[in-house]
């Protein structure tokens, strides 16, 4: 029974990952390509003229929890939570982000990093491609900046206020994405008000 369990596991894997010091790569351009176009989870980087798709270790760890992809690193494969407790030494933040994560991929959002805008993850609407070129609708570009934090975090007004500015440059909505010690999340939308 358990023989037949890990052969069905197996047949679901359709990447084969690696775990680089705080990064997650696939090296197979083939295997990329299944994860980035059908499912939207990566970016393609070049370096010193080899191209690989690096994950975020939020996108890595929902992969390896839907049995996606196996992820090893210096040769040893990882099981869930070996991998979660390696992302989390890697990123302290990790537990709260990656609850919100799953919780806007499991709402059918297509998420990406935000780090380029001082947020966590940038969120697409249901449907859109993120990795389209040329021009843009405004239904296809980024619409909620959010940012996870736990709930009993102590945030300035300077670093709210920077978030609420950042998501405004690039038109989309600045959510706050409160995680309570349950592991449920309530989104906050915030908005600036000029007096």
């Amino acid at each position: 029974m358990a023989e037949n369990k890990s052969r069905k596991e197996s047949n679901k894997i359709i990447a084969h990952a690696e775990l680089l010091g705080t990064r997650v790569v696939v090296w197979d351009e083939e295997e990329g390509n299944k994860i980035y176009s059908e499912k939207y989870f990566g970016k393609w980087i070049e370096e010193e003229k080899v191209k690989f798709l690096q994950l975020m270790l939020e996108e890595a760890m929902l992969l390896l929890e839907r049995g996606f992809i196996e992820i090893k690193e210096s040769g040893k494969v990882l099981d869930v939570r070996e991998f979660y407790r390696r992302c989390c030494e890697i990123d302290p933040e990790l537990p709260f982000k990656y609850i919100v994560y799953r919780d806007l991929r499991n709402r059918g959002f297509i998420v990406k990093s935000g780090f380029k805008f001082g947020t966590h993850f940038r969120v697409y609407e249901r449907g859109v491609n993120p990795y389209k070129r040329g021009e843009k609708s405004s239904r296809e570009h980024t619409k909620y900046n959010v940012h996870a934090v736990p709930e009993n975090i102590d945030w300035s007004l300077a670093d709210l206020s920077r978030f609420v500015r950042l998501s405004q440059n690039i038109r989309a909505k600045p959510l706050l994405a409160v995680v309570d010690e349950e592991g449920s999340v309530t989104y906050y939308i915030i908005k600036h008000v000029s007096p």
